[in-house]
Order: structure tokens, then C-alpha cells, then sequence
């Protein structure tokens, strides 16, 4: 598997994971929910653009290889999840 698609799977699995922390910390509010999933993208770039540096031509390229699956991922997940929970299906 080439490395950038390898990053696209790992960052639509972080925006699934940050969904799911969001749960479990019981967050309701869209401020600490986007904190959440900022701080959760710029942790996981970091340690991304250590493990890639090599593979990659631009470390900017790690950054911006998919940022739109992981915000639609985690919005997605975070939305679907919170209304199972507060209908008690």
C-alpha cells in the first residue's frame, strides 16, 4: 500500500475515534466537540509527519492527505452516534 493512501485509511479511522471520544466524554457541545476533533487532527499529524517524513515528498503533504475524509468521518460518526444514544434505540 503507498504511503499516502496508507495516511488517507489512518485519518478516516482518527475521525471515527474522535467521534467515538467525543461519546464517551458525553460532549454535547459543538465548541468542545470541534476542540475535541482539532486536537485530536494536529496530535495525530504530528506524529504522522514523524513516521512519514521519508516517504513523502513535502512533510505539508501529510497534512493535507486526507483532511476532508476525517472532517466528514468525524461529523458523520459523531452525529449518527450521539442520536443512537439520546434516543435509547
Amino acid at each position: 500500500m503507498e504511503p499516502l493512501d496508507l495516511i488517507y485509511w489512518i485519518k478516516l479511522c482518527l475521525g471515527a475515534l474522535a467521534a467515538v471520544i467525543c461519546i464517551v466524554l458525553r460532549v454535547n457541545n459543538v465548541i468542545t466537540g470541534a476542540g475535541i476533533g482539532f486536537a485530536t487532527y494536529v496530535i495525530s499529524d504530528k506524529i504522522l509527519r514523524q513516521i512519514f517524513i521519508e516517504k513523502v515528498e513535502k512533510p505539508v503533504t501529510v497534512t493535507k492527505t486526507g483532511i476532508g475524509i476525517y472532517v466528514i468521518t468525524f461529523i458523520f460518526t459523531w452525529i449518527l452516534l450521539y442520536t443512537i444514544i439520546s434516543r435509547g434505540y
